[in-house]
């Protein structure tokens, strides 16, 4: 560092990552964020940060009790991407007590809303779609929705706070192989981008190595079994806003 400048080192020569170093260069160490080493300590192996994304996934999986999680950037957005995964339409069935994006994403799907006021904790269904927000909530073998499609969040409130976050389950292979490629501009993770050919129009909804690695390290600090920490009973009744009337 000169003069309040911070100076980077460019390294053009790529190391053992299927990705480049960020963003042409490196940061100094004292500069980068710690978790990708912190996950070392706690005995995970990884050569390439999208490793610790793929090690994240399959933890959540194992502990929902499903076989395929997918991370993404926020709930909202894997509750976006499972009702394009199911191609919605119509009329979708949600509680007028949950988080205001839910409506917004059925919406921006080319679907309406329709409001009921019901009790639900921890989690409840878009009907008549096989989609679940479950966003609050996280215990052990909390999967329930069989051949369809669960989000949870991390969001800073939730059990695995890392700040921002989500992940989608299920059992479904195509569909994970699908949510893998829209999260991602299209992208296989697993080749270099000057030798992918992009396989979707896709969105920027990943999770980042760093926030994969933090949520490794909450999981192994968070009991396995919690109560729900939302529901019906703590959040506003959505269908008094005069913006999901109209």
């Amino acid at each position: 560092m000169k003069g309040g400048e911070i100076i980077f080192i460019v390294k053009w020569k790529n190391d053992m990552s299927r990705h480049k170093v960020w963003p042409i260069g490196k940061l100094p160490k004292e500069l980068q964020r710690p978790e990708l080493d912190q996950v070392r300590e706690l005995g995970y192996d990884w050569k390439d940060p999208w490793d610790v994304v793929e090690m994240f996934e399959q933890e959540v999986a194992n502990f929902a009790g499903c076989k395929y999680g997918i991370a993404i950037d926020s709930c909202t957005d894997g509750l976006f991407l499972c009702l394009k995964y199911v191609n919605a339409e119509g009329e979708i069935v949600i509680p007028a007590r949950t988080y205001c994006s839910v409506p917004m994403v059925i919406i921006q799907n080319g679907c309406k809303v329709k409001f009921v006021d019901y009790e639900w904790s921890g989690i409840y269904r878009l009907e008549p779609t096989n989609v679940y927000d479950g966003a609050v909530r996280w215990t052990e073998g909390m999967y329930e929705a069989g051949d369809g499609y669960q989000v949870v969040s991390f969001q800073l409130k939730k059990r695995i706070p890392i700040g921002k976050g989500g992940m989608i389950l299920t059992n479904d292979k195509d569909a994970m192989e699908w949510f893998k490629m829209m999260r991602y501009e299209g992208r296989h993770n697993t080749i270099s981008y000057e030798k992918d050919e992009l396989g979707l129009i896709g969105y920027n909804m990943y999770m980042t190595p760093e926030d994969a690695a933090r949520g490794l390290i909450l999981m192994n600090q968070v009991p396995r079994v919690n109560e729900d920490s939302g529901g019906s009973y703590d959040i506003p009744d959505l269908s008094k806003q005069p913006i999901f009337k109209e």
